[in-house]
């Protein structure tokens, strides 16, 4: 979340803002990536005001994504703390998209790094999506119907669970 005219720190894992430190958005993301957490993540920060049951968990979400929290970016995470990364980016990334899906790819390049690196990011990713629907968090799709990602062959979509009718 900075630009070129704000202080780094000579490892560039931190930027300093009134000589206070604060880490770094992670710079492996993509931009188009990046932009669209930065742009959750400020949404999310102006809903605290008026629902901030709701939006202090979009900011948590996005400030994982981001590389903000949890494991430091510039480190490899364990097992673990990836899969954290991945829940917060994907619910990150749905919120942002408001009722569209993502793909399992947005996920792993923005967890992953550049390059092909995300690649490698991929097999955990899905599996962490296979967990986060067995949860009842997210439906993977595929042509429209849904599926069991971990069964799935080919491309993948993944979307919000419906909510449950607290009527019924």
């Amino acid at each position: 979340m900075s630009d070129e005219s704000t202080e780094r720190t000579p490892d560039g894992h931190h930027i300093v803002v009134d000589r206070r430190r604060w880490r770094a958005t992670d710079p492996d993301i993509p931009d188009t990536l990046r932009q669209e957490l930065v742009d959750e993540l400020m949404a999310a920060r102006r809903a605290v005001r008026t629902d901030g049951d709701t939006a202090r968990p979009r900011v948590s979400d996005a400030k994982h994504a981001l590389g903000e929290r949890g494991y430091p970016w510039w480190e490899d995470p364990t097992d673990e703390e990836l899969a954290t990364r991945i829940i917060a980016t994907t619910r990150a990334l749905l919120s942002k998209r408001a009722g569209r899906s993502i793909c399992p790819s947005d996920v792993a390049r923005v967890v992953g790094g550049s390059g092909e690196r995300w690649r490698s990011a991929m097999p955990t990713v899905r599996s962490t999506v296979a967990q986060m629907a067995a949860d009842g968090v997210v439906v993977v799709t595929q042509k429209g119907e849904a599926v069991d990602i971990a069964q799935a062959r080919g491309p993948v979509r993944i979307s919000l669970a419906p909510a449950e009718d607290p009527s019924e």
